[in-house]
């Protein structure tokens, strides 16, 4: 394997990156901003030279190759298992038919582009297919338990970089299996079952973490959700309310009784109607905040005071140039400065920006966070 050399140095600091993240998070004084990027597109491996002519191939590669501060997560089995098998069922025009691992229909690109599929039927459509499904893929099985011991010679105590554990998802991956237009009609027509599918989901999570929590030292907690696009949630608030929240609060017990009280939900689109709901469920950190569906992360950073954000970079004004870039990061520096907020591209950066601009964008990220905050 060939050796990657940085084309960046990692940012200075008297701070180790578990530290300066716990601290930053707090919202207490930090050497500087933690330093971290959310990834690229599949295409910019491709695409952008700077990737190519390094031997840039996947997101450890970059973030050795950009000199980012180290973070790790730990996952865990709180999903389907077995998945569905993924394969290929027919053609239509310049269209593959396939099945995928979330037993759905779908359409998508020959060419093989990243986009996204257009679906056309799912496994569960009623309550007697979600029993079905319920029993052959998602009990709790001794595979499911965490290993601990391998968890903690891969993360041992005396890690000098912040880690986080996976809280699954309570509906965005739902959503996933029944498709959007889906889950609307299960709300409408068999809301139990839609309520025994979010329940499943967290008694997967539940019966996870009691394995290692106590056990390992997480910093924080993750979740995903993406159940939002940008005119606000797919199923209205009270939903959320009614039957996420009580599950989140679950979770959310567990994580504190441990010492764990930050936890994010990666979860796109305008999220401002659910915001009231997550805080008060426990998850107190959004990532990676898009900002072209919602609002400037500082009008909800001034409207929240314990909200956290992780993200929030506009790619849109990346895109558009460096004076845009410029103009957009300077306005970011009072909430880097206030701390619960690590800036960074509000989504996996697209081919669209160029190596050029992306190049001044970290240049000008390290000037104006990478100091004394």
């Amino acid at each position: 394997m060939s050796k990657i050399t940085p084309i960046r140095s990692p940012w200075k600091g008297t701070m180790t990156p578990r530290e300066r993240f716990n601290r930053q998070m707090q919202f207490k004084s930090v050497d500087r901003s933690f330093h971290m990027e959310f990834g690229y597109w599949a295409e910019n491996y491709s695409q952008w030279d700077l990737f190519v002519d390094n031997g840039i191939k996947h997101e450890h590669q970059a973030n050795e190759f950009f000199g980012f501060d180290p973070i790790a997560q730990v996952w865990m089995d709180v999903w389907m298992n077995p998945p569905f098998e993924r394969k290929e069922i027919g053609r239509k025009g310049n269209k593959i038919i396939m099945q995928d691992e979330n037993g759905l229909t779908a359409e998508v690109p020959e060419s093989g582009l990243s986009t996204i599929p257009h679906y056309t039927d799912s496994a569960i459509k009623n309550p007697d297919d979600w029993k079905r499904v319920k029993e052959e893929r998602f009990q709790m099985k001794p595979s499911r338990i965490p290993d601990v011991e391998g968890i903690l010679k891969a993360h041992p105590s005396t890690r000098e970089y912040p880690l986080g554990i996976d809280c699954g998802s309570m509906i965005g991956r739902i959503r996933d299996m029944l498709t959007f237009e889906g889950i609307c009609y299960m709300w409408a027509d068999y809301p139990d079952m839609l309520e025994d599918m979010v329940e499943t989901c967290c008694v997967l999570v539940e019966e996870s973490l009691k394995h290692v929590l106590g056990k390992v030292d997480f910093d924080f907690a993750t979740g995903w959700e993406d159940i939002c696009f940008n005119y606000g949630p797919i199923l209205p608030p009270s939903f959320f309310a009614e039957v996420v929240a009580p599950r989140y609060k679950r979770i959310a017990k567990m994580l504190n009784a441990n010492g764990i009280d930050l936890w994010y939900t990666d979860c796109d689109g305008d999220v401002r109607p659910l915001l009231p709901i997550f805080l008060e469920s426990g998850i107190n950190c959004l990532f990676p905040y898009e900002v072209n569906s919602c609002t400037h992360p500082g009008e909800l950073l001034d409207a929240y005071p314990n909200l956290r954000i992780m993200g929030g970079v506009d790619k849109m004004k990346m895109i558009a140039g460096k004076e845009e870039t410029k103009k957009y990061l300077e306005s970011l520096v009072p909430f880097v400065e206030r701390g619960g907020f690590i800036p960074f591209c509000d989504h996996r950066c697209p081919p669209d920006v160029t190596p050029e601009n992306y190049l001044y964008y970290l240049d000008l990220k390290h000037a104006l966070f990478g100091g004394k905050m």
